[in-house]
């Protein structure tokens, strides 16, 4: 089958969205012609009108969505959409608006929440996952110039990831450093914020994604105090496959995904956060960490998209 992802930030920026195209287009090109279209090609419904496609995946949502369901006028495709922007008006406008033919929550709790909107559309689960062949606890290690024992936390810097909330919980922390990874319009502020409570105990940096299985081989723990709304979180699948134990918010969606390979902890309450940190740091996670990331294996999870496809 021809199939095509509509990926706006695709090449340009790393976040899940992008890591789920990258990895699902990978495997499902041994079988299938996979184009994927980014920039201003992945918004042109002529490129996907002209590429006489049989499933058209777009990523970003919106107007692009819109525009691939009103494509189906025209050729015979289909489309479906996988939940990556998160509980919230954005998924909304892409079951009741565009209407795909298949919509993929990343969650029984997503799953459950969609289908009270996706009123013309089959909702089926199918979660993200990780590549356990780069992200393993054996491996090549990098030297952070930081104080042990490191503390990690993997996301965009903007608001909704709130990084500010796990650089307040290390202050109340004797020792240890936290390296918070990733790019985004907060990095000064966070910057700054990071170099005045904790000085040398802090750095944020952002690598290649291909050097991103050393960075987790390199830390001692994971943590992410996203919000709620957060879709998924391959970062803590990456995490896990690591070998790291997961401090994470309690939340339903965590829930699902870490299960026993971590401690789940109100962010918004730093001094717990730090003891909940001290207490992880005490624990030995590498083979429940491993296990719980081995569930969610790429290659698996292409194998369910295979199957909405033949269908």
């Amino acid at each position: 089958m021809r199939i095509a992802f509509l990926s706006r930030y695709q090449n340009t920026i790393n976040r899940g969205a992008e890591v789920f195209v990258e990895e699902l287009s990978s495997r499902l090109k041994k079988n299938h012609e996979v184009d994927i279209f980014n920039g201003s090609d992945a918004d042109s419904l002529a490129k996907v009108l002209n590429g006489n496609y049989d499933i058209v995946i777009p990523i970003n949502g919106g107007i692009q969505s819109l525009k691939a369901s009103i494509g189906r006028l025209f050729k015979r495709y289909k489309v479906i959409i996988s939940g990556q922007a998160g509980i919230g008006r954005g998924e909304i406008w892409n079951m009741v608006l565009a209407q795909p033919d298949v919509y993929v929550a990343l969650t029984d709790y997503m799953a459950k929440w969609a289908k009270k909107w996706a009123w013309r559309t089959k909702v089926v689960k199918i979660p993200n996952g990780v590549d356990l062949s780069k992200f393993k606890p054996e491996g090549e290690k990098l030297d952070l110039n930081l104080e042990r024992p490191i503390i990690l936390s993997v996301g965009a810097l903007t608001w909704y990831k709130h990084h500010e909330r796990i650089i307040e919980a290390m202050c109340y922390l004797d020792k240890g450093s936290l390296l918070i990874v990733g790019e985004g319009e907060q990095k000064g502020e966070l910057e700054e914020r990071g170099n005045k409570m904790l000085g040398e105990r802090f750095k944020i940096q952002s690598f290649n994604h291909l050097d991103m299985p050393k960075v987790y081989r390199s830390a001692d723990l994971f943590t992410l105090p996203s919000w709620s709304r957060e879709a998924f979180g391959i970062a803590y699948l990456e995490a896990m496959a690591s070998g790291l134990g997961v401090v994470a918010p309690d939340d339903q969606t965590r829930r699902e995904i870490i299960k026993d390979a971590g401690i789940f902890v109100d962010s918004t309450d730093p001094i717990n956060y730090a003891k909940i940190i001290e207490e992880a740091l005490t624990i030995d996670w590498t083979k429940k960490a491993k296990a719980q990331a081995e569930k969610f294996s790429w290659d698996e999870i292409t194998k369910d998209y295979e199957k909405i496809i033949k269908k």
